[in-house]
């Protein structure tokens, strides 16, 4: 499966600093010190709908890292998995009428144009789960060769009793996983589990479903286990970051974790784990399941500048949770517009404190609004009392494509 075209990143002068974040897996902010090469992997979409603004805060925000990372002087390697073959992507199909794998890779066309319209650096390894198939099918066997899976009814389940580090990435109790589990594709009511948080490895082929044959019989596989083989096929264990968004801590990346170190017999999966907030419309998370959604295609299409959806998306640290509004993207539209006056000058007022202040917001666990704040400060300096430094608007014109993506 291929990406979208990367954009050309701009050269600054200097270097970026080291990137302090929030770590789930501790609850606190750690600097990640990665070696020359960076390692991130984030979660991407099962594709049964268009691109909405929660997916779009989310990539954006891991966006952010790859460009601290690559200013600091870093190569990356970024693994991104699209889950094309899923139940609500097979239930969508239905209810559609529908070809599963005709909506998977349509959807998946969609999210890659407002991937490049938004201006994301693209994932050196975009990865199918269906394309992932002949990896997964072996990591399978070696955590039941571990006697860290087991079998019911033809299915294959993970013991979450076998690792003793299990809870380690979420941090909440067996209490307040259960509900999650249920809520987001579990199944802790099943007869014959060994555990009720115990997820599912492998799927048994099940009437007019998509199944592959294997060596584990005629079956898919689960949701977790996908992106571990990914990733530990194009990133090895202890890689830098696991990213994606807050909803992903429990269940997803805490089995996936389970998994690479069940089937590695090494610790960690992921040295952090970073999780991107929620937003919401109407006062209520944005979801495919409520249809509360803000298409950035749609916006595309309306003529909204894909520069103003990424400024809108930067108004707020990617931790919090938050409501999309007509208001914010107003906001974001006036900002791209004075920002783009301002570079068009021939002079301007010395931005090199700018830039140094823009690196040390990004490098403070992705302080993305307090980045927009000092540009913005900038840009009245430049209103009020221009300036006569005629590198400055190009200066802060690299700077801001750069390190936050918005060309001007």
């Amino acid at each position: 499966m291929h990406a979208w075209p990367a954009s050309e990143v701009p050269a600054l002068p200097g270097k970026g600093l080291p990137l302090r974040v929030y770590d789930t897996s501790s609850g606190a902010p750690r600097t990640v010190e990665p070696g020359p090469t960076a390692r991130l992997y984030v979660c991407g979409i099962t594709p049964y709908d268009a691109t909405h603004m929660g997916h779009a805060a989310t990539y954006n925000a891991f966006d952010l890292i790859q460009r601290v990372w690559r200013d600091a002087g870093h190569d990356v390697v970024y693994v991104q998995n699209v889950t094309d073959v899923d139940d609500p992507l097979l239930e969508r199909a239905v209810d559609t009428g529908q070809d599963w794998t005709e909506l998977a890779e349509r959807e998946t066309a969609l999210f890659r144009e407002d991937m490049t319209a938004l201006r994301m650096l693209p994932p050196a390894h975009y990865i199918g789960a269906v394309e992932a198939i002949p990896t997964i099918v072996p990591l399978v066997q070696r955590l039941l060769e571990a006697g860290a899976a087991y079998e019911v009814d033809g299915d294959i389940y993970f013991s979450v009793e076998s690792d003793p580090h299990f809870g380690q990435v979420s941090r909440l109790s067996e209490e307040e996983m259960l509900p999650l589990f249920a809520e987001r594709g579990g199944d802790p009511d099943r007869p014959g589990k060994k555990h009720r948080l115990d997820p599912l490895l492998w799927m048994a082929a099940r009437p007019g479903e998509p199944a592959w044959e294997t060596e584990l019989g005629r079956g898919r596989p689960g949701w977790h286990i996908e992106c571990v083989a990914i990733a530990l096929e194009h990133l090895g264990m202890d890689f830098d970051i696991q990213g994606g968004g807050s909803d992903l801590s429990f269940p997803h990346h805490e089995m996936g974790a389970s998994h690479g170190q069940m089937a590695t017999g090494e610790y960690p999966f992921a040295k952090a784990y970073v999780h991107a907030g929620m937003v919401a419309l109407d006062g209520e998370k944005m979801s495919k399941s409520r249809g509360n959604l803000v298409f950035v295609s749609r916006l595309r299409r309306d003529g909204v500048d894909p520069g103003a959806i990424r400024l809108a998306l930067l108004a707020h640290h990617y931790r919090s949770d938050w409501e999309w509004t007509d208001a914010g993207l107003a906001e974001a539209e006036a900002r791209l517009a004075s920002w783009r006056a301002a570079v068009s000058r021939p002079d301007g007022p010395s931005a090199e404190s700018l830039l140094r202040e823009i690196r040390e917001a990004l490098a403070n666990d992705l302080d993305a609004p307090a980045a927009l704040a000092a540009v913005d400060r900038w840009v009245a300096r430049q209103s009020a009392e221009g300036g006569a430094d005629p590198s400055a608007p190009g200066l802060v014109s690299r700077a801001v494509d750069a390190l936050l993506g918005v060309a001007l």
